[in-house]
């Protein structure tokens, strides 16, 4: 492996060792943003949350949550992992909510309907809707990072190997052959993964290009929306493939990004400075978010830093 592709795997090796060590963290100085279906929720610095989009669920009401240190959007729900292990989530609960007590859990993904959580001994926690079999992740182990999709659910082992369950009516769980993968994305049928090159890889529904992805290179993140996909380059610009009819997808100005997460038709971006950028749809006012300043580089309360995405769909 070269220098700067070694460097690559570095930089998120390091954020997957992040996760795994945040269960005893005291708190979070980590911003980070993370977009589902017509909500987009930040994590300030200070383990504080906000919220804009659709509300009609209650997905939105996280002002009262505090020592935070990642969120999780989902379609009606939203989801946060405390510093203790611990979860908490509000919304449509058709039993996604139901994750009063799940303990030492270090990283979680939400998405449609279900809530999914990693334990820090590596196995894994579902909860919400099943009818696919997203659920069924009990027999997991030595797993690093899972994410949900749409009806699917995937996750990746300590060995760069890739598990799946769920839906596979448009193939997003054939990822069996995959390896050296570092971290996953799920979209409502397409699955998405990073190797330690840089490089990626997709499989599941094409009809708008989403995994028109074998020519990237030199990512450090990936993350997928509904019917579209989004990398961060290490230089802190990006690349979108799919569904652009909202323009989601034009994000080919953006620079000085560290974080990206990709909603139902919107895509969202964490800026080193704590600022958020967001394209693509806002009915619901999803991306009304140039008010947002997540660290205190930009202006608000809390620590500082940034955080590479391996945990968000």
């Amino acid at each position: 492996m070269s220098r700067h592709r070694y460097c690559l795997f570095t930089v998120v090796l390091l954020a997957i060792i992040f996760m795994l060590s945040a269960s005893v963290s005291a708190g979070t100085d980590i911003p980070q943003v993370s977009a589902c279906y017509s909500h987009t929720v930040g994590l300030k610095s200070d383990g504080t949350v906000v919220a804009v989009g659709w509300n009609d669920e209650g997905q939105r009401d996280v002002g009262s949550w505090s020592d935070i240190i990642q969120v999780a959007a989902g379609r009606e729900h939203t989801a946060g992992l405390g510093s203790n292990g611990t979860v908490v989530a509000v919304g449509s609960n058709d039993g996604q909510c139901d994750v009063g007590a799940w303990t030492d859990i270090i990283q979680i993904s939400a998405d449609w309907a279900n809530t999914v959580g990693l334990k820090s001994d590596g196995t894994v926690e579902a909860v919400g809707s099943n009818l696919y079999g997203q659920c069924n992740v009990g027999s997991w182990s030595d797993m690093i990072q899972v994410t949900a999709g749409g009806f699917h659910t995937v996750g990746v082992k300590s060995n760069g190997t890739v598990v799946a369950v769920g839906d596979n009516t448009s193939g997003q769980l054939n990822v069996g052959g995959w390896t050296d993968i570092i971290q996953v994305a799920a979209g409502h049928s397409h699955t998405v993964g990073l190797k330690s090159n840089g490089t990626v890889v997709a499989v599941g529904l094409n009809d708008n290009g989403q995994c028109d992805v074998s020519s990237w290179s030199d990512m450090i993140q990936v993350t997928a929306g509904q019917y579209h996909t989004v990398g961060l380059k290490s230089d802190g610009t990006l690349v979108a493939v799919g569904y652009n009819i909202y323009g989601q997808c034009n994000v080919g100005d953006w620079t000085d990004i560290v974080q990206v997460t990709a909603g139902l038709y919107h895509t969202v971006g964490l800026k080193s400075d704590g600022s958020v950028v967001g394209v693509g749809s806002n009915d619901d006012g999803q991306c009304d978010l140039s008010d947002w300043r997540l660290s205190p580089s930009g202006n608000d309360d809390g620590g500082g830093g940034c955080f590479i995405e391996t945990v968000f769909p």
